[in-house]
């Protein structure tokens, strides 16, 4: 069994371009194209404001997680990910976890995200770690498909 890592992507990676590549592949593969950042991945990460954790099991990325601070008060999940092979096995719980502590360490009051409501295990998952329901985006992937717009606040002392 391979070993599991979960590593933060720096932008003096030397495997920077190696790393890039291969989930743009996962992109293309899992996102319908008018959802993908398959063409702006590399442009996103070198954003000041955007952060990624990936999972690789020995040579293979299982998964990635992309999020944002957009503003010092919020931050947002833009993008999760996981190989079909890898699902259900806890990647994208990992991941999620590692993002939404990285967030924590910037004192942002909310995290936010987007969902098709369709996509049960995803749904599940961000329930599970405390996500709630904000409203239904109607038409936010497409003309006949809606999202869920979800949060997460963070108790402020």
């Amino acid at each position: 069994m391979a070993t599991e890592v979960i590593v933060e992507l720096q932008r003096n990676s030397p495997n920077w371009a190696n790393v890039v590549d291969d989930m743009v592949r996962i992109e293309k593969k899992i996102f319908p194209k008018h959802e993908s950042l398959a063409r702006s991945f590399d442009e996103e990460l070198k954003k000041k404001n955007c952060g990624l954790f990936y999972i690789q099991l020995g040579g293979d990325i299982a998964g990635y997680v992309m999020y944002s601070w957009p503003s010092s008060l919020c931050a947002c999940i833009t993008k999760l990910a996981v190989k079909e092979n890898y699902r259900g096995k806890g990647h994208g719980e990992k991941l999620l976890k590692a993002a939404v502590q990285k967030c924590r360490t910037r004192n942002v009051h909310r995290i936010s995200l987007h969902v098709d409501p369709t996509r049960t295990a995803a749904m599940h998952l961000y329930k599970k770690l405390g996500f709630q329901v904000d409203t239904l985006v109607e038409g936010y992937y497409s003309s006949d498909r809606n999202a869920y717009r979800m949060y997460l606040d963070f108790d402020m002392e």
